[in-house]
């Protein structure tokens, strides 16, 4: 018994309105996939995958939408890394037979990462956000990594008004000339001596590099990088000594979200495989009811 041919509606007939298409595929495929860490030993990470080729034949009905699934599971296997999806780039285009030439692979995933407090030797575990976007053109691949970073901020501006109450504070309770140095240190200590303090938020870089075609970073060390830039990274697990050095680190790195969106350009400017980026700095007020914003890029391709 002859076994029928499936009809293939993709390849058998044309569409009824001609045009072509710059992005055509599938977002959300769940993937396994393996980034580079300066770890010894990288662990599998859960991202979803959005899978794309163009569709440059007019005439097309539609792309062959199972093949790109194909390859994309193909990762689950290797490492993710510049040669691993410049190759499923490629194969992705040809897989299409011809009707597109252009592809792109979009790959979101969390970092999860292991971070040391501040003294105490405490650890614990926090994730960042990661977008991996990577595309192929006539006129070659790019690359886009995407990241989130938290950090906490102080206001300069609350932190000298509150240096100014404490002042005010101290003639008060203090008038003469001569202040007893044991008294003033049990009056600071009090809860009368809590006079003012600044306000501080968490707050977030949001940052879309273009990679050059220099290898892939290793994504741990990308994080923490960015984090020196800035000061002051939020903490996991604490004690009470870390939380007070955190508190120190905050009054040496004041910052205004110009401050912070400055620190971070200026290290993106130094970045030799940085080609280009877009930067928003983001600081969820704890004083006012809006937030205060910077964004900034170095050219207007992104």
């Amino acid at each position: 018994m002859l076994t029928k041919a499936l009809p293939d509606v993709t390849s058998e007939n044309s569409t009824e309105t001609p045009s072509t298409l710059q992005w055509v595929g599938m977002e959300g495929i769940a993937l396994p996939i393996k980034v580079s860490q300066s770890l010894e030993r990288s662990p599998l990470l859960t991202a979803n995958a959005d899978v794309f080729v163009s569709l440059d034949d007019h005439q097309a009905k539609g792309i062959h939408m199972s093949r790109l699934h194909l390859i994309i599971n193909q990762l689950a296997s290797l490492h993710c890394d510049q040669g691993t999806i410049k190759k499923l780039l490629d194969d992705i285009v040809t897989s299409q037979s011809g009707i597109g030439q252009a592809s792109r692979i979009r790959l979101s995933f969390d970092l999860l990462l292991n971070k040391p407090a501040l003294l105490s030797g405490e650890s614990g575990y926090q994730t960042y956000p990661i977008v991996i976007d990577a595309q192929k053109k006539p006129q070659g691949y790019q690359f886009q990594f995407e990241l989130t970073i938290p950090y906490s901020s102080t206001c300069p501006c609350s932190a000298s008004l509150s240096q100014q109450a404490m002042a005010e504070a101290i003639q008060r309770t203090f008038p003469e000339s001569h202040v007893d140095k044991g008294e003033l240190l049990e009056w600071v200590q009090s809860q009368a001596g809590v006079v003012a303090t600044p306000h501080s938020q968490r707050s977030f870089a949001q940052i879309r590099l273009t990679w050059t075609d220099d290898p892939w970073p290793e994504f741990d060390s990308l994080v923490f990088q960015i984090e020196e830039m800035i000061g002051t990274p939020v903490q996991t697990a604490v004690k009470r000594a870390d939380e007070q050095e955190f508190a120190k680190l905050n009054a040496q790195n004041l910052m205004f979200c110009e401050d912070a969106a400055r620190r971070i350009k200026l290290g993106l400017e130094a970045m030799p495989s940085v080609s280009d980026y877009w930067l928003k700095v983001e600081h969820q007020e704890s004083f006012y009811a809006h937030n205060a914003v910077v964004i900034d890029q170095k050219s207007t391709a992104l």
